[in-house]
């Protein structure tokens, strides 16, 4: 991938489980979303996987050990070992090994995830601030992890210890709606400490570094629903990527995204990696897509013409990022997105 600045969604001739070895793909609000598997995610990706692609499961979501992660996909119908799941924990401690001596305490903020990952490299994990770390690490803890752990990190952390976080995603999808993610939780220990972590999670360069290790993928195709992480990470890590409309960002934050958090590819959910993807041309002085052409106006974007919603999203997409891209930042997308019922 390029690192010029996107200013359409790219089309493909080929199908996108043809055209790249390895799916890296988010979990939370891609494959699953509050335990239960997203409409259409088991079928695709058996369909993906008869095909010959390698699915490999990139979580910020430091909680779960990848065994537990595994099981769980395994239950929802997609067959996954523990070797197909990269979580945050196993970055976070790769990151930390490499800072301090073998064997080293490291004080953990959080749940079974980065105990089994601390372990694996060669360190351990303790409880209290008063045992004596050699790190601190903070991670996704759930919702019943105890406000007393936070206390815990910030003492270790006012005392000069090495501070690191698995990730920052300030919310995770959940069943019931979005809910405080390990990134509110950091902010807690930054607020008490005034210190910074290290971090490893999407969108970072360790998170991606790690996935790259453990899959060994080479044509690797980023498959996220998150602006922040998914697509940031795919554009550091100088990947293609497809946003996937089944989580977090919806069509207003994507017209608005900045050059880093522009996917290669837009779709509404993980079908979209079993099609090609229609290209976005000039025309008429916007873009046109399938039934539909865009416009930036003076204050607004315009969009003509029918067909599929997707297809004017990505028309819009292409008016928005060029118009971004000439100074014209604050065009109104309200009406046309509302027009394509998104």
């Amino acid at each position: 991938m390029s690192q010029s600045v996107r200013t359409r969604p790219e089309g493909s001739g080929r199908v996108l489980s043809e055209a790249y070895d390895t799916a890296l793909l988010d979990l939370d609000g891609v494959v699953y979303a509050g335990g239960n598997a997203i409409v259409h995610a088991v079928e695709s990706l058996a369909t993906a996987r008869k095909g010959g692609m390698h699915l490999a499961y990139v979580t910020n979501n430091a909680l779960r050990t990848p065994d537990a992660v595994a099981e769980h996909l395994t239950e929802l119908g997609i067959p996954a070992e523990a070797g197909d799941v990269i979580t945050s924990a196993q970055a976070v401690a790769r990151l930390i090994s490499e800072q301090v001596p073998a064997g080293a305490r490291v004080l953990v903020i959080g749940g079974e995830g980065l105990r089994v990952a601390l372990r694996e490299r060669g360190l351990e994990p303790v409880e209290s601030a008063d045992d004596d770390p050699a790190a601190v690490v903070q991670g996704f803890g759930g919702p019943d992890l105890p406000w007393g752990r936070f206390a815990e990190a910030s003492y270790a952390v006012a005392r000069g210890v090495p501070w690191f976080a698995s990730n920052t995603d300030l919310t995770i999808p959940s069943g019931r709606g979005i809910a405080p993610g390990n990134g509110a939780a950091v902010e807690v220990v930054r607020i008490a400490t005034g210190a910074e972590p290290q971090v490893a999670g999407k969108p970072l360069p360790p998170m991606h570094r790690e996935t790259i290790l453990r899959t060994g993928a080479e044509r690797p195709l980023v498959v996220g629903d998150r602006l922040d992480t998914d697509i940031e990470g795919a554009f550091n890590g100088e990947v293609d990527s497809l946003l996937v409309l089944t989580g977090v960002t919806d069509g207003a934050q994507l017209l608005a995204a900045p050059p880093q958090h522009r996917p290669t590819y837009v779709d509404a959910d993980l079908r979209g990696m079993l099609t090609g993807q229609p290209e976005v041309t000039e025309a008429d002085g916007g873009f046109r897509c399938g039934g539909w052409t865009a416009r930036a106006g003076a204050d607004r974007l315009e969009l003509d013409g029918d067909g599929e919603a997707l297809d004017g999203l990505r028309a819009l997409c292409a008016a928005a990022w060029t118009a971004a891209g000439e100074g014209m930042c604050e065009l109104d997308g309200e009406k046309a997105l509302a027009r394509l019922g998104l």
